[in-house]
């Protein structure tokens, strides 16, 4: 079983107990993820995942609660994606201010609920994206999310607050793809099914037919 960071595990590893975050949002590869962490069995996970330089898993809650009920069990997407955590803060006593970024998706083997009511899986590494993507979708759909970031950042001139980290990688379509994928205002569970295809051209299709549809290219 694995349990190396996310930027060295290769894809099919087979990581054992991986704590998982589910929670009401889509996480993409390359994505940034701000989380006020204050529920203790996450506060613990914090730590444990600082102390050992590991991942955690962020999925989209397919039923169920963010926040812990007795009784009420939280079932997660079947794909996830890892998180490395890159900076921790202290806001208050007990409450954590973290900042992720999404590394590679997994699947979901199987999962339990410990006794402290933190979510642990056995998953599956998968692969990065097929990239077959046609040129000229690609262009018009990097030429789109350049106005996007050009505007984000003239209205928000603190980078620490925008929905980007750096390095803007413009010439890889699964960083273009994903990036858009995370803008566009539609349902979690068709953000879901965008991050869970293994292709980044299908990905660049279906968001320039929506980007077409609402007259954005």
């Amino acid at each position: 079983m694995s349990t190396l960071p996310p930027d060295t595990a290769s894809p099919g590893a087979i990581l054992d107990a991986l704590p998982l975050f589910p929670l009401n949002t889509v996480l993409f590869p390359d994505g940034r993820l701000p989380l006020r962490v204050f529920e203790k069995r996450y506060v613990d996970m914090v730590r444990n995942c600082m102390r050992d330089g590991t991942p955690f898993g962020v999925c989209l809650i397919s039923s169920g609660d963010e926040v812990a009920r007795q009784g009420h069990d939280t079932v997660p997407e079947e794909i996830g994606c890892l998180a490395q955590i890159v900076d921790c803060n202290m806001e208050q006593l007990g409450v954590l201010l973290i900042e992720s970024r999404g590394r590679q998706r997994f699947r979901v083997l199987s999962h339990a609920t410990r006794d402290d009511g933190l979510l642990v899986a056995q998953a599956e590494v998968l692969p990065d994206d097929v990239i077959d993507c046609k040129l000229e979708l690609l262009s018009e759909c990097l030429e789109a999310l350049r106005r996007i970031v050009t505007s984000v950042h003239s209205e928000q001139p603190d980078k620490s607050r925008l929905p980007f980290a750096e390095p803007y990688r413009w010439d890889d379509p699964t960083w273009v793809a994903n990036r858009l994928c995370e803008l566009l205002p539609v349902p979690l569970k068709a953000k879901q099914m965008l991050m869970a295809l293994p292709d980044a051209g299908m990905r660049i299709e279906i968001v320039h037919r929506y980007m077409r549809q609402h007259h954005i290219v």
